[in-house]
């Protein structure tokens, strides 16, 4: 489900009020513990960060002219989306952050590649979400991306 917005209230105002609290909650988690650099906009349906083509001009490579994407969240019919690039691509970061969920949630960790889904508000671990978030810088997101997806 993807939600077409152009700013943080936009997107708040299309989601179920239920769950508008929480999600800005989530956000300003997240915005307040990325590293310098980043830069906050909407994408792909989603709230999210990335590497402004500034700093990063070769943009991403998926769809080129666009601002390297980092980390974005949604609103999806069934759960909250939490997603992280650095997580998908760097193994190391994966594993601490597998090992790290069972000490803030009591919960089972429901997870794709990069997507982490929490079905139940109430029991989002924003002290981890925080945590995994301070964990890349720009450049540390910059060299994985090279590295493992650039051709």
């Amino acid at each position: 489900m993807q939600i077409e917005s152009v700013s943080l209230d936009d997107y708040l105002s299309k989601i179920p009020e239920e769950r508008q609290e929480v999600f800005r909650k989530l956000f300003n988690t997240i915005n307040d513990n990325l590293p310098e650099g980043f830069s906050q906009g909407s994408s792909y349906g989603m709230i999210g960060w990335a590497v402004p083509l500034e700093t990063y001009p070769a943009g991403y490579h998926c769809t080129p002219g666009t601002p390297l994407p980092f980390i974005s969240i949604a609103s999806q019919k069934n759960f909250i989306a939490f997603y992280h690039m650095g997580i998908y691509a760097k193994p190391d970061l994966l594993n601490w952050f597998v090992e790290e969920f069972p000490k803030y949630s009591k919960r089972k960790l429901d997870m794709g590649k990069s997507c982490v889904r929490f079905k139940k508000i109430d029991d989002i671990p924003f002290e981890l979400l925080a945590e995994v978030s301070k964990k890349m810088t720009v450049q540390d997101w910059i060299d994985c991306y090279e590295a493992n997806f650039k051709k």
